[in-house]
């Protein structure tokens, strides 16, 4: 049996893709909580909602390998959820039950059409993640077929 040094392949390969997935999966539902929360004058912590923004963060696969290709390979992961701290958008409603003593009511610091842009992207990133991933399979299946 050849033995050496492991070589990024399928098995990597598949755990970075899967990673993508995983983390795109994680920005829809956020960028879903966002836009369901557009209109959201009062939370449980007082005020209007605030928007949230996933963070992201690239982590080696084999960060102690001696192999330097190996130590390259990065998967990624959605390490926190931050909220935006912009202020809301101030509407003069004096009969609205959260007005100020002005008559304004601020609403969340949430743009629709921003978020939509937010959830078509993460919508392609993941469609891409499933395509890489069909490859990787397609790829494997070719390279077993060979060795018969």
């Amino acid at each position: 049996m050849k033995t050496g040094p492991v070589r990024p392949g399928v098995f990597s390969a598949m755990e970075v893709a899967a990673s993508g997935l995983s983390a795109e999966r994680s920005r829809m539902n956020v960028v879903a909580g966002n836009l369901a929360n557009a209109r959201t004058t009062r939370t449980a912590e007082g005020g209007p909602y605030r928007r949230l923004d996933p963070v992201f963060e690239a982590k080696p696969i084999a960060p102690r390998s001696f192999d330097p290709i190996l130590r390259k390979v990065e998967t990624v992961e959605m390490t926190e959820v931050r909220p935006d701290t912009t202020p809301g958008q101030l509407v003069y409603e004096p009969g609205h039950p959260d007005a100020n003593s002005d008559g304004y009511v601020e609403y969340p610091n949430v743009n629709v059409v921003t978020e939509m842009v937010n959830m078509m992207t993460a919508s392609r990133a993941y469609e891409a993640g499933v395509t890489s991933i069909e490859s990787l399979k397609a790829m494997a299946r070719a390279a077993l077929r060979i060795g018969k």
